[in-house]
């Protein structure tokens, strides 16, 4: 698969283009750096849950490990059609803030709820509200960083702003973990200071980021349809790597129980787990931004997947219990999104006419949630019915699988993927 380099000429070619010369290099668009802060800001917010969610189901409230597997694919990938309903709405009213802020303010509404809820299943219905409001605003968010950066850019502006939304993924734990260690109801505590940085993030988004008008020729056109999307070959390719992809993902959420119930952890510990991961993440964004500029981005996505499946394999491996593990398995998760993540949006962007370029994110990112949403089901039953060790060794040798086909059908030229002409 050849997920076009930075350069269109290049990708023409099927080379991948050369590095652009550092004088020549252009500064970051103010609107990815704004959108940065407010995504820092609110991964502070969302992952000081997340970071607790595990054990607080699972451990606090009794959730089954079934139970939490839908509950993790709903988290993941229930909020699809809202999605598409956002990418839909912010290309036909051409205010991509406005619906993104939106999402941001339903999320923030949800937190405030969460300490009021005690049920794993009224959890999980304010967890379904909070992702609706994640579906609604990722795809106008993508579309806005994509429509600010040039072509060649892509990767290098969505590694700076993934870098910015990671770091406020390191500090979310980290928040998680002093919390805990400090407050005597630490969950309920959790959740409140979780809702006062996701209201920040939505100040930030009113105050800061600004969108460009539309082009006078965008701005009289009608609205293309839909099946505009299902005409574009390197979409439809690359949406069938990353279904196939994300069914044998899985989640860091079960991965980082998997360390805690090798290693024993504490449970005042188990928010640092993320920690590393997110440290990863925030290292590496940006490079394997710069690298599938470079190299093309196909390439670093599929090896994203490829740490991803040596991180199973260290859990499932005769590797003594202690710091490869802990240090180990959180890295590898770190650097896998870092490959994953931004590139896979970079990539989608530049197969995309503006004035779709908000629903085509949207379906790439649905294929992507639905799949993950099947996954996750999928290893929550694993683990019910067969144990924790035979569910990763299911869910290893898949990844592995589809890694394989995927690079035989590249290696026989059946999933070129190139920018539109």
């Amino acid at each position: 698969m050849y997920l076009s380099a930075s350069r269109a000429a290049d990708a023409a070619k099927d080379l991948p283009a050369t590095a652009t010369a550092a004088p020549g290099r252009r500064a970051v668009p103010g609107t990815v750096l704004a959108l940065g802060l407010v995504s820092l800001v609110t991964d502070i917010s969302a992952e000081m849950v997340t970071a607790v969610l595990p054990l607080y189901l699972m451990a606090g409230l009794g959730m089954s490990p079934l139970a939490f597997g839908a509950l993790d694919g709903l988290h993941q990938g229930a909020t699809a059609l809202f999605r598409l309903a956002g990418g839909r709405i912010a290309d036909r009213t051409r205010r991509r803030k406005l619906v993104a802020g939106a999402g941001y303010g339903l999320s923030a509404a949800c937190k405030a709820i969460l300490p009021a809820v005690g049920t794993p299943w009224s959890v999980a219905a304010v967890l379904a509200a909070d992702r609706t409001g994640k579906g609604l605003r990722t795809a106008p968010r993508d579309a806005l960083i994509s429509l600010s950066a040039p072509p060649d850019e892509q990767g290098r502006a969505f590694g700076v702003h993934r870098a910015m939304d990671t770091a406020g993924a390191l500090l979310g734990p980290l928040a998680a973990f002093g919390v805990l260690w400090v407050a005597v109801d630490g969950y309920d505590a959790v959740f409140t200071v979780s809702f006062c940085f996701a209201v920040l993030g939505v100040v930030l988004l009113a105050l800061f980021v600004r969108e460009a008008p539309a082009p006078a020729a965008v701005r009289g056109a009608p609205l293309p349809p839909l099946r505009t999307l299902a005409a574009l070959p390197g979409l439809r390719r690359l949406c069938l790597a990353a279904g196939l992809l994300g069914l044998v993902t899985v989640s860091d959420a079960f991965l980082f129980l998997l360390v805690q119930r090798r290693l024993e952890l504490p449970a005042a510990w188990f928010p640092l787990l993320p920690v590393g991961t997110a440290a990863a993440f925030l290292l590496c964004a940006l490079p394997a931004g710069r690298l599938a500029d470079r190299i093309g981005r196909a390439r670093v996505f599929l090896g994203g997947h490829v740490l991803l499946l040596i991180a199973c394999l260290l859990l499932l491996g005769p590797v003594p219990a202690g710091p490869v593990i802990a240090v180990g398995v959180p890295a590898l998760l770190g650097v896998f999104y870092a490959a994953t993540d931004g590139v896979l949006m970079a990539a989608a962007g530049p197969l995309l006419p503006e004035e779709l370029r908000t629903t085509g994110l949207a379906c790439l990112q649905t294929v992507q949630a639905l799949a993950r949403f099947a996954g996750s089901l999928l290893f929550g039953a694993a683990w019910t019915l067969w144990g924790p060790h035979s569910a990763l060794a299911v869910a290893a040798a898949g990844l592995a699988a589809v890694l394989i086909t995927l690079c035989l059908l590249a290696s026989a030229g059946k999933l070129r993927i190139t920018h539109r002409s």
